[in-house]
């Protein structure tokens, strides 16, 4: 399927890979090679065997080379001459300052950055490289256009220069300061003022008790919101590489409030953050500890079975672990499934994975299991780099040339709230991603059990963000072929983390969030896209419609948690939530 696109520069392109600038800028679980390599971005992100196939290709083609220098240097004149129609996208917050559009100067310097940049773009897709080389130069390239951007120096940034002019020089001083601080540290400009935030305090503040605590997780019951609640409960299995309580925010953005307001039954696993003396936890000890706290659950609520909603690398474990249970005849101990920004099909899933060998898989491999872990916090820079636009250049100007505190953002707070990994499941982690093995009936091995997501035929519901640079949507979607029941597909137009966060609007506003389903989900997701439904709002009512029928009856909300064998033990969220 070919689709037309509008490159910055106003000339089309043809584009047989949809997505693909989109998909330059994602990765998969392959990034954990990176974070545990722990090299320079610049040398690992940099491919000198694609950057020659990317000038050898253009060098075959000296007249489309000349062809897009000429509409460069064409653009570039009108530019000057002040009629260039070049303007930045709706979505681009770098040039929202009324000086980039009404500033004669700073408006030509803004067009000529984007005349550029598609250029380089078009030249990009002019080479008609394969895939895994398009991808390493796009993303080498489309960083470097994205640090030379004038927005990230001082002179070229009217806010910066107005800030100077106001406060007499005194941001530099101040954002000096920290600066030089951060580099001494060797670490990434601060995201968050992490002064406001507290965990149990104004974070994860839904009531609820610790009923299960072991080696691995604690398993939290959230107390009842309604007078009745259905039989069937649900537990949440959230990701191994961050902390749970994105799914409890903050009140009015928490899933698990939601939920319990709906009458549902809510358990949460709350993953303890791994040491070296954990460094043995694979993929079975968490698919292990899954089941467990599935029979918990259960056996609290007093029903045979349970509704498993999971997200992200908590969706990898809980569908292997779905295929364990339909392996040994014990699927009926679940109701359904539900997958959130959780990619289990691999396939060309992303840039990481682009750059991910072999060799440096093995050596990431090794490096974790010396330590035990993967460190956190390399995680999270690899995830910034991801996005260095929103999530490093933007707090390099207001840290640092602003010289302006990070703000107060609780999705931020979360983000920098890192965990480890521990070196089984990162190596797990890692062939699983080169390998794309539980794609492959019986290709990977969980609790002794060969893999088949084709005998998992419970319903499943999967939602997925259209600009998610974690997780591509296609290939969310592409776990609609791998499942063996019934599924429904929900793509929220939003990114990895709005695509959890995305509570409805209150009374009497109007929403701005959307989301697109259909009743039918061919192989190609292009195809699905192509007669999906799209529907104002948040899904989450969506989902409540969906998961309530698969709940059971109503019955009385029980007055206590926990039980006779599981004992609330202290209240949430717990103590491994608090672990660094």
């Amino acid at each position: 399927m070919n689709t037309r696109t509008v490159t910055a520069n106003g000339h089309q392109r043809a584009d047989s890979r949809p997505g693909n600038v989109a998909a330059a800028r994602a990765a998969l679980d392959a990034m954990l090679t990176d974070a545990a390599v722990g090299e320079s971005r610049a040398g690992r992100f940099f491919d000198p065997v694609s950057t020659a196939k990317l000038a050898g290709s253009l060098a075959r083609q000296p007249r489309a080379v000349s062809r897009r220098a000429g509409a460069l240097g064409a653009e570039l004149a009108r530019v000057v001459a002040g009629s260039s129609e070049l303007a930045p996208a709706k979505s681009d917050r770098r040039f929202a300052d009324r000086a980039w559009s009404e500033s004669w100067l700073f408006h030509r310097l803004m067009q000529s950055y984007l005349a550029l940049s598609g250029t380089v773009e078009a030249a990009i897709d002019d080479a008609d490289l394969d895939w895994q080389a398009e991808r390493q130069v796009r993303f080498t390239l489309g960083n470097l256009m994205d640090a030379i951007a004038p927005t990230n120096l001082p002179l070229t940034n009217p806010v910066v220069l107005k800030e100077t002019v106001d406060r007499g020089g005194a941001n530099f001083v101040r954002g000096g300061r920290r600066l030089v601080r951060d580099l001494s540290k060797g670490r990434l400009p601060a995201m968050v003022d992490t002064s406001r935030f507290e965990v149990g305090g104004n974070l994860a503040t839904t009531a609820g008790s610790v009923v299960l605590a072991t080696d691995v997780f604690e398993l939290l019951q959230y107390k009842p919101q309604t007078t009745q609640v259905y039989e069937t409960p649900i537990l949440i299995v959230p990701p191994t590489i961050n902390k749970y309580y994105v799914l409890d925010l903050v009140p009015g953005r928490s899933l698990v409030e939601y939920l319990l307001q709906q009458g549902h039954q809510v358990f949460m696993v709350s993953w303890r953050n791994p040491d070296r003396e954990q460094g043995h936890f694979d993929f079975d000890v968490y698919a292990g500890a899954t089941i467990e706290a599935g029979r918990a659950a259960s056996e609290i609520a007093a029903h045979d079975s349970v509704n498993v909603m999971a997200a992200c690398s908590g969706g990898i474990i809980s569908a292997g672990t779905l295929a364990h249970l339909a392996a040994q005849e014990q699927l009926g101990s679940v109701s359904s499934l539900t997958l959130m920004v959780c990619a289990i099909d691999n396939t060309q899933a992303g840039t990481t994975s682009a750059f991910a060998t072999k060799e440096i898989a093995a050596t990431a491999i090794a490096q974790s299991a010396r330590k035990g872990y993967v460190d956190g916090e390399a995680l999270a820079r690899v995830f910034a780099w991801l996005r260095p636009n929103d999530l490093i250049w933007n707090y390099v100007v207001n840290n640092y040339w602003l010289g302006k505190e990070p703000p107060a953002f609780d999705i931020l707070y979360w983000n920098q709230d890192t965990v480890r990994l521990a070196a089984g499941l990162h190596r797990d982690f890692v062939k699983l991603a080169m390998q794309n093995s539980l794609a492959r009936p019986g290709a990977f091995t969980v609790l002794g059990s060969p893999a088949d997501l084709g005998e998992v035929t419970v319903d499943s519901y999967i939602v997925a963000g259209s600009s998610d640079h974690i997780v591509p949507w296609r290939n969310a979607y592409a776990s609609t072929q791998l499942l063996g029941g019934p599924t429904r597909f929900v793509l929220s137009a939003s990114g990895h983390i709005q695509a959890l966060i995305n509570p409805p609007g209150r009374a009497g506003s109007e929403s701005r969030s959307s989301y697109q389903v259909a009743d039918e989900h061919p192989a190609d997701p292009d195809e699905w896209s192509g007669h999906a439904v799209s529907r104002r709002g948040s899904w989450w009512p969506d989902y409540i419609d969906w998961l309530s029928t698969r709940s059971g009856e109503r019955k009385a909300a029980p007055k206590a948690l926990g039980s006779r064998k599981y004992k609330a033990q202290g209240k949430a969220p717990g103590t491994y939530v608090h672990a660094t």
